[in-house]
C-alpha cells in the first residue's frame, strides 16, 4: 500500500532540505485552527481588478505564453504538482508583476492564514521559491468571462469574480504540505494543515459502534488529477456514513469542520462554498476514513473524505498531506 501512495506522489517529491523550512510553518497550524470562518480581512482589496491589472500589464509576448481563450481546457485541470504554463512567474515576469501575483495569491485566502499558506508554498518550492509557481489568465477582463490560475507543487488556486457561475473558487483547487519529510511522522509535525484531520477525526470520536463500522473502509480513492474530484451528483450510496445517520451534535461537528476546512480562504469564497454545500443537503454528505493508510497505527485517520452530490473534500494525509476540492451548486 505504501509503495502505490509513493508512486502517485513520486513527482512531486523535491529534494528535501530541512534547513530551509519556513519558521512559520512551525506555528501555521494553531493559527489556522484559531480563526473562525467569515473574519472578515481588514483591507476589502478587489482581487478581480488586481487580476485585470496582471492582464493589462501584459507584452504580446507574455501574453502568447499566459493567456488562453476562456474555454480553454487547461482552465479546469487539477493536479498536485503542475505548472499550468511553460514559464513560471520568475522566469517571465516582471518584478512588478511577479508582486501583484504575489498580493493576489495572499488575497485569496483571509488574512490570519494568507502568510502561513504563502509559507508552504515556499516551503514546498524549495530553493526556487514562489516565483516558480506558474499562471494562466482565461478570456478576457469586463467580459464575463475571465479566471486566473496559479498553479505549482502543492498548489491549484483560483480567481474568477463568479465569472464560472456555480463553481466554488472558480473550480477544482489543491492544497498540501510536506513540512519536514517526503513521510511524515504519524504526528505530521509542522504541517500547516494537519488541523483540519484533527477536526474530522473528533467526528469518527463522537461516533458509535455501528457507526465506525459504516464510516471505516479499507482503501482510499487513487489520486488522477482531475478526475480525483470529478462529483457524481449521488445523494445516496456514496462511500462512508451518510450524516444523515448522525446525531444532532455529532452534525453539529461536521459543521464545524466544514468550517474549518473553509476558514483558510477569503471569506466570500469561503461563504459561497458553504452555501453550496448547504444548497446539496448536509443530510446528503457522507464520510469516510481509510484504515488501510494510517500513519503510525495510532487509530487517527490519516485520509479521509467528505462527500456529496455536489461536493467533494479528498483529504490524503499519507505520506504527507494532499487535498483536493470540488464544490458546485447542485444540479
Amino acid at each position: 500500500m505504501k509503495i502505490e501512495i509513493l508512486n502517485e506522489c513520486l513527482e512531486c517529491l523535491p529534494t528535501m532540505d530541512r534547513r530551509r523550512f519556513v519558521k512559520s510553518a512551525a506555528l501555521g497550524s494553531a493559527a489556522l485552527a484559531a480563526a473562525p470562518l467569515g473574519q472578515a480581512a481588514k483591507k476589502k482589496a478587489d482581487t478581480e481588478t488586481l487580476v485585470a491589472q496582471l492582464f493589462g500589464s501584459l507584452n504580446d509576448n507574455q501574453k502568447k505564453v499566459v493567456a488562453f481563450p476562456f474555454e480553454h481546457s487547461l482552465r479546469e485541470k487539477v493536479d498536485n504538482n503542475w505548472h499550468i504554463t511553460k514559464k513560471s512567474i520568475g522566469e517571465i515576469f516582471t518584478g512588478e508583476q511577479q508582486a501583484l501575483v504575489k498580493e493576489i495569491f495572499l488575497k485569496l485566502h483571509s488574512e490570519q492564514y494568507a502568510e502561513t499558506v504563502l509559507g508552504q508554498v515556499r516551503h514546498d518550492s524549495e530553493d526556487e521559491g514562489f516565483e516558480s509557481t506558474s499562471v494562466a489568465l482565461f478570456g478576457q477582463p469586463n467580459t464575463g468571462k475571465f479566471e486566473f490560475v496559479l498553479t505549482g507543487r502543492h498548489c491549484t488556486r483560483r480567481c474568477d469574480g463568479d465569472s464560472v457561475e456555480g463553481e466554488a473558487f472558480g473550480g477544482p483547487i489543491f492544497y498540501g504540505h510536506a513540512a519536514r519529510a517526503f513521510n511524515e511522522a504519524p504526528e505530521h509535525p509542522g504541517n500547516v494543515y494537519w488541523y483540519q484531520a484533527k477536526q474530522a477525526n473528533k467526528v469518527f470520536a463522537m461516533m458509535d459502534g455501528k457507526q465506525r463500522k459504516m464510516a471505516l473502509l479499507g482503501k482510499s480513492r487513487g489520486e488522477q488529477g482531475t478526475k480525483t474530484v470529478a462529483l457524481s451528483g449521488k445523494k445516496h450510496g456514496l462511500p462512508g456514513i451518510p450524516v444523515s445517520e448522525l446525531s444532532s451534535d455529532q452534525k453539529g461537528q461536521v459543521r464545524k469542520t466544514m468550517a474549518d476546512l473553509l476558514a483558510m480562504f477569503r471569506e466570500k469564497d469561503a461563504k459561497e462554498a458553504l452555501k453550496m454545500v448547504e444548497a446539496g443537503g448536509i443530510d446528503h454528505l457522507h464520510l469516510a476514513f481509510y484504515k488501510n493508510h494510517d500513519v503510525g497505527n495510532d487509530k487517527i485517520w490519516d485520509v479521509w473524505q467528505i462527500e456529496g452530490p455536489n461536493c467533494l473534500w479528498f483529504f490524503r494525509g499519507d505520506p504527507h498531506v494532499h487535498a483536493w476540492v470540488n464544490i458546485k451548486s447542485p444540479a
